[in-house]
């Protein structure tokens, strides 16, 4: 999500040109609901997840009170996400699994996601630094973990950063949940992928990260740890010692990694693979894998995977995966390729189901939007044909 996640204005929302599939809602939203006891919130869940998914622009809770009508309509959903008590997690569970039934995932991605603000009254508001825009930007800064399937891309856990002004904030009349202190995205996206594989049952799957990290090998190393093939997204200056044999004259050299990348250009074979997409394609790139090891911490050995395209200026992505090199060469392109299926599905569907509407102050109310966004998000998803969800401006 680099291209919208730190835009100054958001993305033009979009919009599916086929319709939603009322079982498919029906089914969803049964198993979505089940883990809340009071039947009051599950007709507000409800109410909640169609309004998501009918109302024209913005997603606020006026405008989607104004869809739904009814005498206090307003006031309930703003109840219902701001103060009620029903746990955001066997929400994000009950989801999983169900996607986990009807569209099983290939891996598991994890992207950031950052909602500009124009004040500082929405929850986690801070001043962060956006290297797409090269600009600091006055926003809530998240992190998604994403199911991707040969079908779609549904986001299933969010973190949301909050800066240390934020942790005594209580909103809508009662305290929401005192959250850690900030902590590196890395850590969150193995937090994450840890409780959906431990708490909520999923398959183990490789794990593509991609958050913009100054050095994400400590979230590898992390991520392999926990029994999980991963891929992370490397950038140019990171320092590596060479330790490959093929790159003649180069080993035992700490150099940065698009230095030792360009270096390999001698090593470089085509690679061809299917990508996703709303009229999958077949890509071909010039791929090279070199074998590192990160510095000063000179212990596992890592795979270096440079992508290039054909007849292209060498080098547009470095990876660094714990697969065996004899796989990382065929497996990190095709894998890159998952990011942007994600990034596709945030601007087509995303954007359209308000994930990045809600406005607020509570911690709470903030990720139980987030997490009907999430629901909304699959629900159109699984109702379209990947030609339906060719997205146009609203």
């Amino acid at each position: 999500m680099q291209k919208h996640a730190g835009a100054t204005t958001p993305v033009q929302p979009r919009k599916y040109s086929g319709n939603l599939s009322e079982p498919v809602f029906e089914e969803l939203s049964e198993t979505l609901f089940a883990s809340l006891r009071r039947s009051d919130q599950r007709r507000r869940g409800l109410d909640y997840l169609r309004g998501l998914l009918r109302t024209p622009g913005r997603k606020s809770i006026r405008n989607m009170a104004a869809l739904l009508g009814g005498s206090g309509t307003g006031q309930s959903l703003h109840h219902f996400i701001c103060n009620s008590t029903w746990e955001w997690s066997p929400v994000r569970a009950a989801l999983a699994g169900y996607l986990a039934r009807v569209a099983p995932p290939l891996a598991w991605v994890v992207r950031p996601m950052v909602i500009p603000k124009t004040g500082q009254h929405s929850v986690g508001v801070g001043r962060y630094f956006s290297p797409v825009d090269g600009q600091v930007l006055n926003a809530q800064q998240a992190v998604g973990l994403w199911a991707v399937s040969d079908r779609t891309g549904v986001p299933l856990n969010w973190h949301l950063r909050l800066p240390e002004q934020w942790h005594d904030v209580s909103d809508c009349g009662v305290p929401s949940p005192r959250p850690a202190p900030p902590r590196p995205l890395g850590d969150c996206a193995v937090e994450m992928c840890r409780e959906a594989l431990a708490d909520w049952g999923l398959p183990p799957r490789p794990v593509v990260v991609d958050i913009g990290e100054a050095n994400p090998l400590p979230t590898l190393r992390r991520l392999t740890a926990e029994g999980l093939s991963s891929m992370v997204r490397v950038p140019g200056d990171l320092p590596l010692t060479v330790v490959d044999e093929a790159l003649t004259g180069h080993r035992g050299n700490i150099l940065p990694a698009a230095q030792i990348m360009r270096a390999a250009r001698e090593l470089r074979r085509p690679v061809t693979w299917r990508e996703r997409g709303p009229r999958p394609v077949r890509r071909t790139a010039l791929v090279a894998a070199v074998r590192v090891r990160s510095h000063p911490d000179c212990g596992r050995d890592t795979v270096l995977v440079g992508i290039g395209g054909i007849g292209a200026e060498w080098l547009t992505e470095l990876w660094a995966t714990s697969l065996p090199a004899s796989w990382a060469a065929t497996a990190v392109p095709w894998m890159s390729g998952f990011v942007r299926a994600v990034d596709r599905d945030f601007e087509t569907i995303s954007e359209h189901v308000g994930i990045r509407d809600y406005v607020g102050r509570s911690f709470s109310g903030w990720h139980r939007h987030v997490t009907l966004a999430s629901a909304a998000h699959a629900v159109v998803a699984l109702s379209s044909t990947p030609a339906d969800l060719v997205g146009h401006a609203s």
